[in-house]
């Protein structure tokens, strides 16, 4: 099976329950939408329901930075996208784009997810079989630019002042 370049999410709608007082989506509902399709994704990579179940092995996240672009209602439909940007033996860094179905784009994600095994809880490393598919989703999307909004950070940008020239 081939690994899709980016990952993309079935569509989704967005619920009733999940439009606040503005009447737009609720700033935690996009991290639903955006923790739906990484379920998706980790399924492809062999790390789903079962995986936990059986193997008692998971992922954890550990940080998470969204930009909100433009606001979801109600009647809004969207698919949301996943991008393996990097890994190592017990680690994932991902980007997503929530998107309308018409195309324009909602909101961004990236975050570093934790691969975690349930006794301790403690992080430890991807089983071989697992660690195969993280590589072979990575090798996929590879090929796919760095997203501009990947590795941003948050901050206030202040203009720099000139200096006052000496008047007398």
């Amino acid at each position: 099976m081939s690994t899709p370049a980016p990952f993309v999410s079935r569509a989704m709608d967005i619920e009733k329950d999940w439009i606040d007082y503005n009447g737009h989506l609720n700033m935690a509902y996009y991290n639903v939408l955006f923790d739906r399709c990484s379920d998706e994704a980790f399924e492809m990579m062999g790390m789903g329901l079962d995986y936990v179940k059986q193997r008692r092995l998971t992922i954890y996240t550990a940080e998470v930075h969204v930009c909100y672009i433009r606001e979801l209602h109600l009647d809004h439909k969207v698919n949301v996208s996943f991008q393996l940007l990097d890994h190592d033996d017990k680690r994932l860094r991902a980007y997503q784009e929530i998107r309308h179905v018409d195309g324009w784009l909602a909101a961004t994600s990236e975050s570093l997810s934790l691969h975690v095994d349930m006794s301790g809880p403690k992080v430890a490393p991807f089983p071989a079989d697992v660690l195969a598919k993280v590589e072979a989703m990575r090798a996929a999307h590879a090929a796919l630019p760095m997203p501009e909004r990947a590795g941003r950070s948050i901050g206030i940008r202040r203009k720099t002042l000139e200096p006052q020239s000496d008047r007398r």
